[in-house]
């Protein structure tokens, strides 16, 4: 999958990370795991905040993790039929990678960490729409991390993105409607623990009052 145009770019990425300071290689060091962290947080709050709302909010925040799992699995199953080498093994005239280089066999094409950072940031996107202002930056930013330490090329981190964002996307829409359903016929359960998982819901609009009658004159 690598060409020399990709080759050229991930050596004047390197290039650069060498250049910036400690403290900035150290936070993207960081950031390559500390992303994920991330996005299960938001996944919680997302859930949290969804159990005030219909019973489709519910759902879509339900379907976010498990939608960036299906990202995960189909980005994996790529991974092992491309076989790709890592760029820190392969370009032997580029800088030295930022991290220790995984072990042959742990292909690079496509990137998972990209593919569950770009699952995640859509499928939270659907769930909690004003959050995208955040969460797209955010797997932008993971996502370029990996090459920035140095063990991706920055094709499989595009593939990855593109993969996990559109798996998600796919997963969501085709499953929300049954989530939903489900999700509603437990609202009525008279389980606390059920009842707590899926939230009380939007309160029911106040009937409106009867209007006093007035008799003609």
């Amino acid at each position: 999958m690598d060409s020399s145009i990709t080759r050229d770019l991930y050596r004047d990425i390197i290039d650069f990370a060498h250049t910036t300071p400690s403290w900035v290689q150290h936070l993207a060091e960081l950031w390559t795991e500390a992303g994920l962290l991330l996005f299960g947080v938001l996944f919680v709050v997302a859930w949290w905040r969804s159990r005030a709302g219909d019973d489709r909010a519910v759902a879509l925040a339900v379907l976010a993790p498990l939608a960036t799992a299906a990202g995960y699995v189909v980005s994996e199953s790529l991974k092992s039929v491309v076989d790709e080498e890592r760029p820190c093994r392969t370009v032997a005239d580029a800088a030295a990678a930022l991290v220790p280089c995984p072990p042959t066999g742990d292909w690079s094409f496509p990137s998972n960490h990209a593919a569950i950072a770009g699952a995640a940031a859509v499928a939270l996107a659907l769930a909690w729409p004003r959050i995208a202002l955040f969460t797209v930056p955010m797997a932008l930013l993971m996502a370029f991390s990996r090459v920035f330490v140095g063990v991706h090329y920055p094709h499989d981190v595009l593939v990855g993105l593109v993969v996990g964002a559109l798996v998600a996307t796919v997963f969501t829409l085709v499953l929300v409607r049954a989530a939903a359903t489900l999700l509603g016929t437990m609202r009525r359960s008279r389980t606390p623990l059920v009842v707590w998982f899926t939230g009380p819901g939007q309160a029911p609009a106040p009937a409106p009052a009867p209007q006093a009658y007035e008799p003609r004159a």
